[in-house]
């Protein structure tokens, strides 16, 4: 895959192959016509990396390859993604889950984080970095997975419902507080 990506990036004569802080991989300067021939080439889904919608999914090890993972956080990461990416929202949303407490993937700054537990996930909302940066607000604790994509569905589902356009979910809390997502998950 790696000989295939380098092939692709020389044919459409990229600048550069760089790694994002979501693990995935950039070709660096490719003109806007040649990027469908670029997915047909690598023989890839389409991805979404910029627009008002969900980016792709930030995962750490988790109970995979960490010894200090507490949930399968690349396996939630993976279902995450193949449900929600490039799903097109009032702003931009990024999401991340991280397998333990040390939260590698850094969930505390995403509009959607999960943290591995023993007794299960802890999901925390509203978070991002940037100009305003802003810690995430836990909004629910002790979740199994299909809890977790039940919870992050309704959450989104709110957020859809109240957000203005551009809005992240993070000032939707500050407009409205938190007390509306706990509702929403009843």
């Amino acid at each position: 895959m790696l000989r295939t990506i380098a092939d692709v990036a020389e044919k459409y004569g990229a600048q550069a192959i760089k790694l994002t802080g979501a693990t995935r991989m950039t070709i660096v300067g490719l003109k806007e016509e040649d990027i469908d021939g670029v997915w047909n080439d690598l023989q890839l889904d389409k991805g979404a990396a910029v627009g008002l919608c969900v980016r792709s999914v930030r995962a750490c090890p988790g109970t995979t390859f960490c010894r200090l993972g507490k949930q399968d956080a690349l396996g939630m990461g993976m279902a995450l993604d193949k449900k929600y990416h490039s799903m097109e929202l009032p702003g931009k949303f990024k999401m991340s889950v991280s397998g333990c407490h040390l939260a590698c993937s850094e969930s505390w700054v995403r509009d959607i984080g999960l943290i591995g537990q023993k007794e299960g996930w802890q999901m925390v909302i509203g978070g991002n970095v940037g100009a305003e940066p802003r810690i995430a607000q836990e909004l629910v604790n002790g979740l199994d997975d299909q809890q977790v994509m039940t919870a992050i569905e309704k959450t989104i589902q709110y957020y859809i419902a109240n957000a203005n356009k551009g809005e992240r979910l993070g000032k939707v809390i500050n407009r409205l507080g938190l007390k509306p997502f706990q509702d929403a998950l009843v």
